[in-house]
């Protein structure tokens, strides 16, 4: 692994976390798989070796649960959905290397070596822990068969994770007042022998490890908290039937934890591609055990995943650590989360059956906002980005250009690139390369944008049209056709199959899916066709039938669901409909008692030991205050200092895990959407 700016020397594997077969897709669930895409064909753009590998994540308890109320095996259940996976991204052009799965038997037999691998380094003990039992059922309760309440925070929790309060990841054993999910009757804890993977051994390492970690920052911050504090041994085996057996003999028939093998996965794809493809075309060995670039695409869901257990392991095993992690933020619809039982979810197969290019959603989920930021999806926010920026800035300026060079010259004019106009392609072309380097799938597809509004600025300003047949209008087209060229180069890793087409409309010889980033400057064919016009406009009436369509799946679905309230499927992690405003109303003179004052951040910090809390130093204008709030795994810390926030100044004070809190930020919903002013009001306006 290196730290140098990319392309390196060093082979690169580019991996997302694994789709877990046990459902449909959705457009949430393709943030990282588009992300992944892009940043794969971005580093190959620059001449970076690059393998795309990912994988369907196969075992675990959902599976299972789901598997036995269909009356199906776990493994035709998996491998239906696996299937389904592999036909649906290709679709929106996602276009791995190796796309594998976790049941097969390269990863069967490798990860059952590297947990053999981690025994013999003696990082595997056996330990007797209490594990939840159901005695009517006769069956131990792995998992997410077990329901409970989280020992950390109170809140109803599923055996392996605190899903609806702090988040933590949960060992057998932990949940209090376990619940059979299998007959609903109350489960037992009987004692059992499990495996444990010494990760505590390895806590110095992953503490150096998490400050050479590139990638987002939700990724380098949020895992600080268990590698700095009281890390605990990780048990890697289940009492289940489906997954990988334990390898060896034991007295206890186990299975090993699904988080075991998912990872491992990421080996065995690339493994596989090598392989298929040859090593001299990649070489899977030389990626993981000796100098690769590893880049993990994923949820901040499984960020811990990835940067404690799992560089935990590769370490332990002597593989290459990841060098990146890029931790994508949630998807919400409308300003709600996907809700599955409710239909209430824009489908992948739902997205193409209504005739939209994927080029379209490639880019909405590209650029709209920071990697790790949330997006919100609406279909009028779609229309508006398609509208404005793709077809009214992007495709603008191609079609104009290009037909205006193929109906006065029939193609490229004689005349040599303005030295203008060079330095400009130059400049996207450097946006472009820190896009990558800076771990922004938006920045990448924003450098093609910029570039385009320039071209658009550029025709304008030397209105061709006006112009007599001469040196200088030849020099403006000829300039025109090199930025509509330079545009299909560095746009492609965003939407391959347009800037397919735009290569052909351009006539050029070769694969604009190889070609290099310094063909954005090679000159254009001299002929070409009449070209076509990239982008189409949405309607407004079209988006009033999806909405009515949407609408329509909703309802239906919620009244199937009315007498069900639990909706254990949750994308987004927000709550599933707006609570109802209150009866009881109070007077303004109550109002007027709140004291809401503008404050700006000056520091934020994570609290140690507290999942979800953080402490903030805000200057009110008359003062500076500490207040704790509840922000921890939901903002990038590093990133609030300067932000403006509204807080109540006159709340009593209080003391949460040890800290004083002097105030209260304000903030919506369970994403703790920071409330701040519209305009540059100073700290300690007061908010009437």
């Amino acid at each position: 692994m290196s730290h140098e700016d990319f392309p390196t020397e060093n082979p690169a594997v580019v991996t997302c976390g694994l789709p877990y077969a046990n459902g449909d897709l959705h457009i949430g669930h393709l943030r990282t798989y588009v992300g992944g895409d892009i940043y794969s064909r971005a580093l190959k753009r620059l001449g970076q070796e690059t393998a795309f590998v990912s994988g369907s994540d196969m075992h675990g308890t959902p599976v299972a649960v789901n598997a036995e109320k269909e009356g199906v095996t776990p493994e035709s259940f998996a491998l239906r959905h696996h299937e389904k996976y592999k036909e649906t991204f290709p679709k929106f052009e996602i276009e791995f290397d190796n796309y594998g799965h976790t049941h097969d038997e390269t990863n069967t037999e490798l990860t059952q070596e590297l947990v053999r691998t981690l025994e013999d380094e003696g990082y595997v003990y056996k330990k007797q822990i209490p594990v939840a039992y159901d005695p009517d059922a006769d069956q131990w309760l792995p998992d997410r068969y077990v329901e409970g309440t989280c020992p950390y925070c109170g809140e109803h929790a599923r055996g392996d994770e605190c899903d609806e309060g702090c988040g933590r990841h949960l060992e057998p054993g932990e949940i209090e007042d376990p619940v059979s999910a299998i007959t609903g009757n109350p489960a037992e804890y009987r004692d059992r022998n499990h495996r444990f993977f010494r990760v505590t051994e390895l806590q110095e390492y992953l503490q150096e490890f998490i400050d050479r970690l590139e990638g987002t920052s939700n990724a380098q911050n949020q895992p600080r908290e268990w590698i700095e504090g009281e890390l605990q041994d990780w048990c890697i085996t289940r009492d289940m039937d489906w997954g990988i057996d334990y390898p060896g003999e034991t007295e206890d028939d186990l299975v090993l934890y699904v988080w075991v093998d998912a990872p491992i996965e990421y080996i065995s794809s690339t493994k596989q591609y090598t392989e298929r493809a040859g090593a001299d075309t990649f070489d899977w060995e030389k990626a993981w055990k000796e100098s690769g670039d590893i880049v993990h695409i994923i949820g901040r869901d499984i960020i811990q995943h990835h940067t404690v257990f799992w560089p935990a392991m590769l370490r332990a095993t002597d593989h290459v650590e990841p060098r990146a992690v890029m931790a994508s933020g949630f998807i919400t619809l409308n300003g709600k989360g996907f809700s599955t039982s409710r239909n209430r979810a824009v489908w992948a197969d739902e997205y193409l059956d209504e005739g939209f290019d994927p080029a379209l959603i490639r880019y909405y989920l590209a650029t709209n906002g920071g990697f790790q930021q949330d997006v919100d999806f609406s279909w009028e926010k779609f229309r508006n980005r398609v509208n404005n920026e793709l077809v009214g800035t992007v495709g603008n300026f191609l079609y104009r250009s290009l037909l205006f060079a193929h109906r006065e010259y029939e193609g490229t004019p004689d005349a040599d690139l303005s030295a203008e106009v060079k330095e400009r392609i130059y400049d996207a072309i450097e946006e472009f390369e820190a896009g990558v380097n800076d771990y922004s799938v938006r920045e990448v597809g924003n450098s093609v944008v910029r570039l385009a509004q320039f071209g658009n600025e550029y025709i304008q300003g030397h209105e061709p049209w006006k112009l007599d047949d001469g040196a200088e209008k030849r020099q403006v087209i000829r300039d025109c056709v090199q930025i509509a060229k330079a545009i299909a180069v560095l746009f492609e890793p965003v939407a391959p199959g347009k800037a397919e087409k735009l290569w052909d409309d351009l006539n050029e010889d070769g694969d604009v899916h190889a070609v290099g980033v310094e063909a954005a400057l090679d000159a254009p064919a001299t002929t070409f066709d009449e070209p076509s016009e990239p982008f189409e406009k949405i309607d407004d009436e079209r988006v009033e039938e999806l909405n009515e369509k949407l609408q329509a799946r909703v309802e239906e679905a919620s009244a199937e669901t009315e007498s069900d309230e639990s909706d254990a499927e949750e994308s987004a992690d927000v709550t599933d409909e707006h609570e109802p405003v209150l009866e009881d109303r109070i007077g303004f003179e109550e109002f007027q008692e709140l004291d809401l004052r503008v404050a700006e951040i000056i520091d934020a910090e994570g609290i140690e030991g507290a999942d979800k809390l953080a402490k903030l130093t805000v200057d009110i204008g008359v003062e500076e205050r500490q207040i704790v709030a509840g922000i921890k795994q939901l903002h990038d810390l590093d990133e609030l200092p300067g932000k403006k926030v509204i807080v109540v100044a006159n709340l009593e004070k209080a003391e949460l895990f040890g800290v004083e809190s002097n105030g209260m930020v304000l903030a919506a919903g369970d994403q703790a959407d920071l409330l701040t002013t519209y305009e540059d009001a100073e700290p300690g306006t007061r908010v009437q």
